[in-house]
């Protein structure tokens, strides 16, 4: 029976239970499918889909070393009884059903004998066969799709066969050379050459010994090769006439060498073909032969074991709190200095370096740090970027318009900065922490080029970023208790190249053992803990929501940042449940916002841990906050209580809210420092029809008109009462605070208008998750699609 019927009919044995979890893991259904395919709406549509290359891809990325180690041993056994399979046009039609082989087989292989290990195995198979990645066949049989079987025997080392190989690369002299080289008796032709090639290094005893005979750089040469995969860049061939002219091209080796002699070697006794510029392949027969040679296990269906590095950790609590509220704190800090100066983009993309040296010193950070702060409130949807519009120019003429000109780029808070400041620390960090597990971006590593790098709102196109974020999160969850690695800053020797070694068993082949490679791994690690997700070099609370957070596939709606909205959202499917402990755990780890505040004589005031946002508001409008970390620090003075007096609060305004958010009573130098300033508030008055300046007290405005310091007003007294100005409203408002005097502005009817400083936020743009799918993702939704589809046949 055909694959796609095989599978068909296994799909109508499922409960829907069983359907439901298979189309939730191979991404099939309401918005998940691959772009340009609708939804399966039957079982035989489903089977196509599952059966297609694209489908198998995407599940085949996902995969951990033992599940791609089973794979693959089942190509290696296939291979070995069927033959390789034949070069041929993509697009050529493969039949899985006709390489099966027999599952006892297959396991047997990868235990060796082992009784855990083919238990261990018995599982993995057993998954593989659940997301239908081993497809149904005959009883006892086991089959691939056509995806794994064209495409994963190269990962493993399983080159092509090698006659077509030499018909395609050698003309005779070559052929007759390479005989040669492998003492074989003289042939008459080409064709017999070949022949004799061929049946020489397809068998595979007379290779294993060529192979130990070989010099130890060929051998390593060989061993890499066999490995897998099967190319290797070389100068040992060159083509014939000194130029490539395309896949008919013919080669020969390298007169006087290539300088590798280890190259020169395999080159000379057919271990390797050319197959372009530079480039070699070993042959199937010459890997096949050397698989079991390799050393190493065939199956390890646990992570590597961290033996060295490993640090005693207590406790993460104390510093995964210190980090989570230091994180709401830096963006919030951030916020507010966007909001009062915004910052200006490059045309070339970026923040403008002046703008980034600004922020980083706002927020107290370094700048590799801001850079994380900036884009985490950009992709959270708090930063966004407003284009100023410029006035419109003049026309030129009649009938004739100017060509319109693009004003400035700010980075300005949006409309979701507002609702955000007014909540919780905790739920301020939920859309933050979910932004950093679901951005296809490391924040705040720097690649080699940096300098040509903008410093901040890269567009995020690194597509192994979440994959890499997963692994890490993943090697921390598997330490065992009481066990860490250690800050990401001291990360480095056995211990990083243990992590990367448990990051690759989860995500094979992610990490390369580069410098480039490993400074990822830490930066991500570095990102983690600022976040709180991590401590010590193990998982905290945190990171174990957002390990099940990125398990639910909730990185595939990037740019959507689940928990973007204030408050539990079924609209966030299947990441609803993960949101909800991530929610809980960050309540748990940060307290909640202090609404009181300690008042002192020395005119301070005190609030332990975080201030909620209306005692920061009322004690940022009446004084200078001084300083921050466990407990924030205010202080009052005559300029800080003026700017509350211009806000609009009267005197005894100001202290009855100060008595209500304070913890005991005011101390007297307090009050008096009020009482006196409101004394003198606004005692002048700025008109602002005429910009006059009237006050019942003659004898100051004959002191104003006097002031070398206002003399840019050029002031003129027009009534023993009343001042004039030459300058607007704002500019002589501005003029007096600097030579201290405390004016307020005063409206036509004689009401004192409430100067408000006008807050403009750029346009939210992050989608509904509800307009990026098709429908809706719960549970139930699912289960009623598999319903529908088993009922449908």
């Amino acid at each position: 029976m055909k694959s796609a019927s095989a599978l068909r009919n296994r799909l109508a044995e499922l409960s829907p239970e069983e359907l439901a979890e298979l189309l939730t893991v191979r991404r099939l259904l309401h918005g998940q499918a691959l772009p340009g395919r609708p939804e399966p709406q039957t079982l035989a549509q489903l089977a196509d889909r599952l059966l297609d290359d694209r489908s198998v891809a995407e599940a085949v990325a996902g995969l951990n070393t033992p599940e791609l180690q089973l794979l693959g041993a089942a190509v290696r056994l296939a291979a070995r009884t069927y033959g390789p399979l034949q070069p041929g046009p993509y697009w050529t039609p493969f039949e899985p059903s006709t390489r099966t082989v027999p599952a006892g087989r297959l396991l047997d292989h990868l235990a060796q004998g082992d009784p855990a290990l083919r238990t261990a195995a018995e599982r993995t198979l057993a998954g593989l066969r659940a997301r239908m990645l081993v497809l149904p066949a005959a009883r006892g049989e086991v089959a691939l799709p056509s995806f794994v079987q064209r495409h994963l025997g190269e990962s493993i080392g399983l080159g092509r066969p090698l006659a077509p190989l030499m018909s395609d690369a050698f003309n005779a002299p070559e052929v007759h050379r390479i005989a040669a080289g492998l003492d074989l008796a003289d042939r008459r032709n080409r064709e017999q050459a070949q022949a004799a090639i061929v049946q020489a290094l397809g068998d595979g005893e007379r290779v294993r010994a060529l192979a130990a005979a070989a010099p130890p750089a060929a051998r390593e040469l060989l061993d890499r090769l066999t490995a897998g995969p099967p190319l290797l860049r070389t100068h040992c061939f060159v083509p014939l006439g000194g130029r490539y002219y395309g896949p008919a091209s013919k080669f020969e080796l390298r007169h006087g060498g290539s300088g590798d002699p280890g190259t020169d070697w395999l080159a000379a006794h057919g271990l390797v073909v050319p197959v372009g510029p530079d480039l070699v392949e070993l042959p199937f027969e010459v890997g096949d032969a050397l698989q079991d040679n390799l050393e190493g296990p065939r199956f390890t269906p646990a992570p590597p074991a961290l033996a060295e590095g490993l640090l005693p950790v207590a406790e993460t609590l104390p510093e995964a709190q210190a980090a989570a509220a230091g994180a709401v704190r830096r963006v919030e800090l951030l916020l507010a200095a966007c909001a009062v100066a915004p910052g200006s983009l490059r045309k070339a993309g970026g923040l403008a370096l002046r703008d980034a040296k600004r922020l980083a010193k706002a927020v107290d950070a370094p700048e590799a740090q801001t850079r994380l702060w900036i884009d985490l409130a950009f992709h959270a949807d708090l930063l966004g970027l407003h284009e100023e519009q410029p006035d419109a120019p003049p026309a030129r003429g009649r009938g004739r318009r100017s060509a319109p000109v693009a004003g400035p780029v700010r980075l300005l808070p949006t409309g979701r900065y507002d609702g955000w400041q007014s909540g919780s620390p905790a739920e301020r960090l939920v859309p933050l922490v979910s932004a950093w597990a679901v951005v296809p971006e490391v924040l705040s590593w720097w690649p080699d080029d940096h300098e040509q790098q903008p410093f901040a709102l890269v567009p995020p196109e690194d597509g192994e970023a979440v994959q890499l974020r997963q692994g890490v999160l993943s090697a921390l969850a598997a330490l065992p208790p009481g066990l860490g690695l250690g800050p990401a800053a001291a990360l480095q020797g056995e211990a990083l190249l243990g992590l990367v070694r448990r990051v690759d068993w989860y995500s094979p082949g992610l990490v390369p053992l580069t410098e480039s490679g490993l400074q990822r791994v830490v930066a991500t690690l570095a990102e983690a803990e600022l976040l709180g997700v991590a401590a010590h070099g193990r998982l905290t609370t945190i990171g174990e929501a957002v390990v099940e957070l990125l398990a639910s596939g909730a990185a595939a709606e990037f740019p959507y940042v689940p928990g973007s909205t204030a408050g539990p959202s079924a609209g966030d499917g299947a990441a609803a449940a993960p949101l909800a402990r991530l929610r809980g755990a960050l309540a748990d780890l940060l307290p909640p916002p202090r609404t009181t505040a300690r008042f002192q004589a020395d005119l301070t005031a005190i609030a332990t841990g975080a201030p909620s946002p209306e005692l920061a508001e009322l004690l940022g409008s009446a004084a200078d906050r001084e300083s921050e970390g466990h407990a924030v620090v205010w202080r009052f003075g005559a300029a800080s209580v003026r700017r509350a007096l211009d806000g609009g609060l009267a005197a005894e305004e100001l202290l009855a809210r100060l008595r209500a958010a304070a913890e005991g009573e005011l101390p007297q130098p307090l009050e008096y420092l009020v009482r006196d300033t409101g004394r003198t508030h606004g005692r002048m008055r700025v008109v602002r029809s005429a910009c006059c300046i009237r006050s019942d007290d003659e004898t100051l405005l004959v002191e104003l008109e006097k002031s070398r310091m206002l003399a840019k007003l050029e002031l003129r007294l027009i009534a023993p009462t009343v001042l004039i100005s030459t300058q607007p409203p704002t500019a002589t408002l501005q003029a007096l605070r600097a030579a201290g005097y405390a004016p307020v502005l005063e409206a036509e009817t004689g009401v004192t208008v409430v100067e408000r400083a006008p807050e403009l936020r750029a346009a939210t743009r992050m989608p509904a998750l509800a307009r990026r799918r098709t429908g809706r993702t719960d549970r139930s939704a699912v289960l009623e699609s598999a319903a529908r589809l088993l009922a449908g046949g």
